[in-house]
């Protein structure tokens, strides 16, 4: 039983990501603070902000509704990330791990989305 959207493994997936793209960003150019750097990290913070923002809404619609900005904002993410990659930012960087985890938040998101849906439209025809 969950008890507050710390519980969901999709918010803490999110989270971790959030952090490691904290990380990253260290490394990025001076030049690019305000830029990048920035949009970056708002994007990522976005993800589980979301997710534990529609988890306290009142109605699963609700919650469905940041479910989706956080998906829109996993996009922005992993076109900036895929952005600093090629314009080497980050000596460190391994896009794949950084993908394959955007990649599993996705997946999960999608899952809890389409979950959700199937349970208002039971509701709907109940």
């Amino acid at each position: 039983m969950l008890r507050n959207y710390k519980d969901l493994v999709v918010w803490q997936k999110a989270y971790s990501l959030c952090l490691d793209v904290y990380k990253l960003t260290k490394q990025f150019p001076d030049e690019e603070k305000y830029g990048l750097t920035s949009q970056i990290k708002r994007a990522a913070v976005s993800i589980p902000s979301n997710i534990a923002e529609g988890y306290g809404r009142k109605t699963t619609k609700e919650y469905i509704q940041f479910l989706y900005i956080a998906y829109g904002s996993l996009c922005e993410l992993e076109t900036q990330l895929m952005l600093a990659k090629d314009l080497k930012y980050s000596r460190n960087m391994k896009e794949d791990t950084y993908i394959e985890n955007l990649m599993e938040v996705e997946r999960m998101l999608k899952s809890l989305i389409k979950s959700l849906e199937k349970k208002i439209s039971v509701k709907k025809s109940s």
